[in-house]
């Protein structure tokens, strides 16, 4: 992403996001503090507050009004990555160990309990009700998304209906609000604020679904786990769900979906057949055209390096899953 328009600038801006992280990870327990540290030590790409500050300069806002929220929206984000991991039992988070690998369940629990705790006392600086209304109504979609993730584990009768909602209450929704609450800790007419939400719900839909591929396709030097995790927790996610409707081998593909104990050569036999049924394919067709809407509504922001880089992710996202 370093060669997108005003990345550079951005980066500079994350910089400081990474900083007030620290300071914000430091608990009167020294353990949680250095659970803490250790998520943000992990890194990421700080793409939630990134698009908050983008959202922002959009609206001609400068870092230190948005600030607060940037970091507020990466705590939030972590908070549920520590919880996704108990729950899926993930041992690795981007290539390190997760915080409840070296800490144990309780203290992971804890720690994600604190970085959300904490990020309602930053956005709490805010005097517009609309922020901290806004950032409640998502936490508690978010939390709905992974429940229905979880309840509809090995279930091979989900629709395509049912995938969307669950990505878009999973990962959409905050992607969304981060360029949504930009807007308006900058201050933005209403129109804008739309254009910027609309932006944010289709690119974080396409991000999702990308992810969702590169689980299948990517090394797992490059995801940070090894490939496949989602169809060893039985996911069914959008390659699977198209598979099921078109594979000739159908049979054979629902008892692989079905098995809960996945041998690694089953794992590459299931995504070899999901590929040749054009899973991947579709997938990533219906992510470019999430992305091409997303573009539709940044043509409206303000022109500038700021909407050039919302632009430029796009086209980042959709590289992705390549």
């Amino acid at each position: 992403m370093n060669d997108l328009p005003l990345w550079q600038e951005v980066q500079a801006d994350l910089q400081q996001v990474e900083v007030e992280l620290l300071r914000q990870a430091d608990a009167p327990d020294p353990v949680l503090s250095q659970a803490a540290r250790h998520l943000i030590q992990a890194g990421g790409k700080r793409l939630r507050p990134a698009f908050a500050i983008l959202a922002a300069r959009c609206c001609g806002a400068p870092l230190e009004r948005v600030l607060p929220l940037a970091v507020a929206l990466e705590m939030i984000h972590m908070a549920s990555l520590v919880h996704d991991d108990v729950i899926d039992a993930s041992p690795l988070r981007r290539g390190r160990p997760t915080v409840w690998t070296r800490w144990g369940k309780e203290l992971s629990l804890h720690t994600g309990d604190y970085l959300f705790a904490r990020s309602l006392l930053l956005v709490a600086t805010y005097d517009d009700p609309r922020i901290p209304s806004i950032l409640a109504s998502t936490s508690v979609k978010m939390v709905q998304g992974e429940l229905h993730q979880l309840a509809g584990a090995f279930d091979l009768d989900v629709t395509l209906r049912d995938y969307l909602k669950r990505i878009y209450r999973k990962t959409a929704l905050l992607i969304a609000a981060s360029c949504q609450l930009g807007a308006i800790a900058a201050g933005a007419r209403e129109e804008l604020i739309q254009h910027l939400y609309l932006y944010g719900r289709n690119l974080g839909m396409a991000f999702q679904i990308t992810d969702d591929v590169l689980d299948m396709v990517a090394e797992p030097e490059r995801l940070g786990k090894p490939i496949g995790s989602d169809l060893r927790q039985g996911v069914i996610t959008l390659p699977a769900i198209y598979a099921l409707r078109t594979c000739a081998k159908k049979q054979k593909l629902i008892c692989l979906l079905a098995r809960r104990d996945k041998t690694t050569v089953e794992i590459q036999e299931l995504i070899q057949l999901i590929k040749n049924c054009g899973g991947i394919d579709y997938a990533l067709g219906l992510a470019e055209r999430y992305l091409a809407r997303a573009r539709q509504h940044a043509v409206f922001l303000p022109a500038g390096a700021a909407r050039d880089t919302l632009m430029g992710l796009t086209y980042y996202i959709r590289a992705r899953g390549i």
